[in-house]
């Protein structure tokens, strides 16, 4: 039963991680080609992905508190980490069972790893472009003197989403 079960949350989850690997790319192109109406609906389907694998982190949780209980407690520690827990379900299982788990198992990691540099790779090139942006507009405004203030006067950062410009000087 741990088994089958613990083999369908990785599956599910390793399903969700290519399907969120998919999303990506398509932000990023959404991106690169300034279409933002499609780079809504990507973050809104990532998000819609991330409750998903939340509630399956929240299953496998649970099934590694079964596991704890139908082992007696035997190699398990409060002090393990979701990875120890993981590998301490295994442990108890056939060799041929263990092997396919945890080749299920790294597949899934490698490519959330995957993901997680891709992101982090897109908002480097987000937030370049925005830097960009803010020092474009502190360069040909110069006569805010840098800085915007609200109606109360209090200063705030530029929001560039909101500003125009006319497209010859």
């Amino acid at each position: 039963m741990i088994y089958e079960k613990c083999r369908d949350i990785l599956l599910k989850e390793s399903e969700l991680i290519q399907n969120a690997v998919n999303i990506q790319e398509k932000t990023r192109q959404a991106v690169t080609e300034r279409e933002w109406t499609a780079f809504d609906e990507n973050i809104s389907a990532m998000n819609g992905i991330k409750i998903k694998l939340n509630d399956l982190e929240g299953e496998r949780e649970r099934l590694f508190e079964v596991a704890k209980t139908l082992n007696h407690q035997k190699n398990f520690s409060d002090s393990l980490d979701s990875k120890g827990r993981f590998y301490a379900i295994v442990s108890f299982l056939p060799d041929n069972q263990k092997e396919e788990l945890t080749s299920i198992y790294h597949s899934l990691k490698m490519e959330a790893l995957k993901l997680k540099i891709a992101n982090e790779s897109l908002s480097v090139y987000v937030n370049g472009i925005k830097n960009t942006l803010r020092e474009f507009i502190d360069i040909a405004c110069t006569d805010r003197g840098g800085k915007m203030y609200t109606k109360n006067g209090k200063p705030f950062s530029h929001n560039v989403s909101s500003f125009v410009l006319n497209r010859s000087f």
